[in-house]
């Protein structure tokens, strides 16, 4: 800091620092979907087959059902705001947590709502939030980016 300026400062200086880790293509895992209720059945089995690859059947049972919501929100609430772009991607990434990110065209975030016994609708973020470690959504490009993390058990 005593290098930048010569001169005292006015104002506050303020110097951010980040630090960037890049993934191996063998910790990323990535398919494109129409936004079909059809599909989610292959979305889970695609998922549920990468965990296998990477030792991680014990996470098939939650990760399926997150996928399954998610997965089924973008496909209900996720239409396009143009109109054009009606496909659905999922990720999943093995780092330091397991994250299953569900993408979508529509730039509309979610809500997580505490249903009744009696609604028949509305569970799906809530049991993400119950699945997970932590979820969350972000704004991308072409729309919005659904994930959530699980922790990878102690083996991995």
């Amino acid at each position: 800091m005593d290098t930048l300026r010569a001169e005292p400062q006015s104002d506050d200086v303020t110097l951010l620092l980040a630090r960037t880790r890049s993934l191996s293509a063998d910790q990323v895992a990535s398919w494109r979907f129409p936004s079909d209720p059809a599909v989610v059945s292959r979305a889970r089995t695609l998922a549920v087959r990468q965990l296998t690859r990477w030792g991680l059947e014990n996470l098939a049972e939650s990760t399926e059902l997150i996928v399954s919501e998610l997965f089924t929100n973008a496909i209900i609430h996720g239409n396009s705001d143009s109109g054009s772009d009606r496909t659905i991607g999922l990720r999943l990434i093995r780092h330091e947590v397991l994250t299953c990110e569900v993408s979508d065209a529509s730039h509309s975030h979610p809500l997580v709502r505490h249903p009744r016994t009696t609604d028949e609708h509305g569970r799906g973020l809530f049991l993400v939030s119950q699945l997970s470690r932590r979820w969350g959504t972000r704004h991308i490009p072409d729309g919005k980016l659904i994930w959530a993390d699980q922790q990878l058990p102690a083996s991995a």
